[in-house]
Formats: structure tokens, sequence, C-alpha cells
């Protein structure tokens, strides 16, 4: 089988958004960065393409697009920023989840509007002592006749404050993974109130922080699938958000390659252009080479999801080598530009800050390694 034959298509689209992202994105993601602003007037124009609703099925007005395909999109929207992909990578989970999961009045009352970038979708897993361990979870939701009462924190979630509704994940029965439902909770939801916005190292125009449950009283008609299919659904997610977190740094990477190697021919030293130097030489092909093996292993765990439905291996595989190499790229381009790539001024050193993070979410790359092994090990890997 051929991974990465492109159709025309995927090269169409991919293109398409290239075009978007350099001329309505890059632009003005130095100055989103030094604002802290969410840029919630870019969601629209993204809906417009399509952008808003990759995983849902087109009668409900998605895009219903391939993995691989989505994983061209964010790749193309991180080159132009990082945060905006991310942002837009939950929301598509967020709107997945519903298409697959959601009871069928759910499905037409929400679906659709997310596709239309009406809403805003958030994913709540992660609590203060439970994110690589996510089983563990103790927010609780009580059953109450007709409704659920939900109690509890959630931290670092992705788009906290600026969304509009929030798949939230709670205990419902025993503790471990069985015990753990997932709930749509609208924003507007009363005892739901959002708490601490993070003040992060990058990311900073794609806000994070804490949701707070205090007696929040939630329909039942709000859960989504049966009680204790919780975990099972947020597991669903994984692979296809650890496909697309490779994408996303696959796109910094490049972008980072590319200033790099453009400043390395302009900037001149001892009389002439620093690329004409072998150490120069030598970091460029070697970030060139990270950029592209990380590129392959993202498009083939695409390519394997689209046709076995799971990709655990291969999309943990993609996930950690692309990060890894995303943060080696970007530090050796902060290199070559020297003290130029360590101010605001180049782009290279927001680069660096925001892809640390691509080595975390989406499971740790500890977390990576682990899955990996024990996908080659099976129980000889877990000690007994």
């Amino acid at each position: 089988m051929s991974f990465f034959a492109l159709d025309d298509e995927q090269r169409a689209i991919r293109d398409a958004v290239r075009d978007f992202a350099q001329h309505e994105i890059a632009p003005h993601a130095e100055q989103w960065d030094e604002e802290d602003h969410f840029p919630r007037e870019i969601f629209g124009p993204l809906a417009e393409m399509g952008l808003a609703g990759l995983l849902a099925p087109e009668e409900l007005g998605g895009s219903d697009l391939s993995r691989l395909t989505g994983a061209l999109i964010y790749e193309q929207l991180a080159a132009a920023d990082m945060s905006t992909a991310v942002w837009l990578g939950v929301h598509n989970m967020v709107v997945g989840l519903v298409a697959r999961y959601g009871a069928a009045e759910q499905r037409t009352a929400l679906v659709p509007r997310l596709a239309r970038g009406e809403l805003l979708g958030a994913f709540a897993l992660s609590e203060a002592h439970a994110g690589s361990d996510a089983a563990n979870l103790s927010a609780t939701a009580t059953r109450a006749g007709d409704s659920y009462v939900l109690n509890g924190t959630k931290f670092w979630v992705t788009s906290a404050g600026v969304a509009d509704v929030y798949v939230v994940f709670a205990r419902t029965g025993e503790s471990g993974a069985r015990g753990i439902s997932a709930f749509v909770v609208d924003k507007d939801t009363p005892g739901f109130s959002v708490g601490k916005v993070e003040r992060k190292m990058g990311l900073h125009a794609s806000p994070t922080g804490e949701l707070i449950f205090e007696h929040c009283l939630i329909a039942a008609d709000n859960r989504l699938a049966a009680e204790g299919d919780g975990f099972k659904i947020a597991l669903s997610a994984l692979d296809g958000g650890r496909i697309n977190i490779g994408a996303i740094a696959v796109g910094v990477a490049q972008a980072a390659l590319d200033v790099a190697t453009r400043y390395a021919q302009e900037r001149l030293a001892f009389g002439k252009p620093i690329a004409a130097f072998e150490g120069i030489q030598f970091l460029l092909a070697d970030m060139a080479m990270k950029v592209e093996a990380g590129r392959l292993l993202v498009y083939k765990a695409g390519a394997t999801m689209d046709e076995a439905g799971t990709a655990t291996q291969a999309a943990a595989m993609a996930k950690c080598f692309a990060t890894d190499a995303a943060m080696e790229v970007t530090t050796n381009a902060v290199q070559v530009l020297g003290g130029a790539g360590y101010v605001k001024d180049w782009p290279v050193e927001r680069y660096m800050r925001d892809v640390k993070v691509a080595q975390i979410f989406e499971g740790t790359n500890q977390i990576q390694r682990l899955v990996i092994a024990r996908s080659l090990l099976g129980s000889a890997a877990t000690l007994k």
C-alpha cells in the first residue's frame, strides 16, 4: 500500500489551506501572541472553508475528511500559527465525538452549529492529579432523576472561557476507567464557571484554563453514550489527536526550517553568507531530515487510521518523533539566527516556545514510548 500518494483533492485542499493560512493567519500571529488574543474572528472563515467539521458527516454539515487529509490541514495551519491549529484541532475532536456518540437529538442540535462555526467546542478530561493517569479523575456526576449534578474541577482545558460547549468527563460509578461518563455542558449552565486562565510559555493565542463545577445541574440527555462509556470515548479520540499534534509539530518545524534557511543565505559573516559554512550547512541538513522523517511518520499514521480505523502504535510514533524533532528543529533555528533568533523580531523564538508543549499534551512523549513498547512487547512490558 502507498501511504503517501496524495490525490488531486488532497493536494487542492492542502494548497488552499496553505494560501489562506499564510495570508489571513500568519500576518497576525505575532500580534495575537503578544496580546494573548484569542482570534475568534478567524473561526468563521475557517468554518466557511469546511475546517470546523472535519470529522462530522456531510448530512450534518461536516466535511467528513480522512485523517491523512486532516494532517495536511493542521500542518499548514500550524506553519502559520500553532495556537490556531491547536484550538481548531480540539474543536474538531469535540465535533467528532458528538457526531459519533451523541444521541440523534444531540447530533442534529449541535453538530451543524459546531461545523458552521457558530459554536466552539472544548474537551475537559484532565485534572490536577489526573493527566496522564486520566482514569483516576475525581470530578463526579451524581444522578438526580432526569439530571446529573456535576461537581469538581478540570485543568489544562484548551479554549477554557472562550468555548461555547464542553465535553466533560466525570465519575458516575466505580473507581477506575469503568466508572467514567461523558457529558456535553453548555457554557451558560448554572454552577459552571471558568477559574484560572494559565500564563504559559507559548500558545498565547490559545487560552488554557480551569473549569469549576459546583452543583452544576445538567440534563441526563446531555450524556454521550451510556453511563460508564466515558473513558472509552476519551480513548477513541487519542489516536486521531496524536496524529493531529504530530502534523502540527511538522508544520511548526517546517516554518522554522524555512526561516533559518532564508536567514543563512542572507546573513553575512567574514565576507560571505553564513550558509557557506559547513557548521550551518550541517545544522540545516539535520533539521531538514528531522522534518521530513516526522512528516512521513505522520502521513503514515493518518493513512493507517483511514484504512484500519485505529493506529495506536503508528500514532504514538508519529506524535513522539515529530514533536521531539520539532523541539530540536526550532531550537536549532534559533541557533542559526544567533542573537536575532533570541529576539521577537524573528518568529523562531515563538516557534520554539509554542512547540514545547507538543511534547507534553495528548499524552507526554514518555507515555508515547510506553504505548510503543507495549505494542511491541504485549504483557511482557507490564510488571506484575
